[in-house]
């Protein structure tokens, strides 16, 4: 038995606020695609009709839907922030680290090396434990140079 599709009902204000949209052609990429999935099913425009011309899934459409009645149309147009990985290094020990590359190199080295920066590093109490992968993260965001 086919499943009914429930449609949407966007108020006239939020119908002006996309075709102001349409129209500006700004925007994040994923921002028009929404939009458009948003308007087609006020016209309603069954899902599957919609999801073929838009390059979408079908699942795309119907979570679009779901965002939209259940928060808002603007909840539905944007992403909602995503939660990361907080940094394990202090921004106070990445300075550390990078003065300490910039530094002179300890006795009977030419120059720094990544992994001796690293051990330094946890030697020195920066921080508990440092890669040398990382250590290279840290020069590489700041532009500094081991030599």
């Amino acid at each position: 038995m086919a499943r009914h599709t429930q449609f949407i009902q966007l108020s006239t204000e939020e119908r002006r606020s996309l075709k102001t949209l349409f129209r500006s052609g700004k925007g994040a990429n994923r921002l028009h695609p929404r939009a458009r999935i948003l308007d087609l099913l006020d016209r309603e425009v069954p899902p599957p009709e919609i999801a073929l011309p838009l390059l979408c899934g079908i699942a795309t459409v119907y979570n679009i839907k779901r965002r939209d009645l259940a928060e808002g149309l603007a909840a539905a147009l944007s992403d909602k922030p995503r939660a990361g990985a907080p940094r394990r290094i202090s921004g106070e020990a990445r300075a550390k680290i990078t003065a300490l590359a910039c530094s002179e190199a300890p006795d009977r080295h030419a120059r720094w090396t990544l992994r001796l920066l690293a051990d330094r590093s946890v030697k020195l109490g920066f921080c508990e434990s440092v890669s040398h992968n990382a250590v290279k993260e840290i020069l590489k965001k700041t532009d500094s140079s081991r030599t």
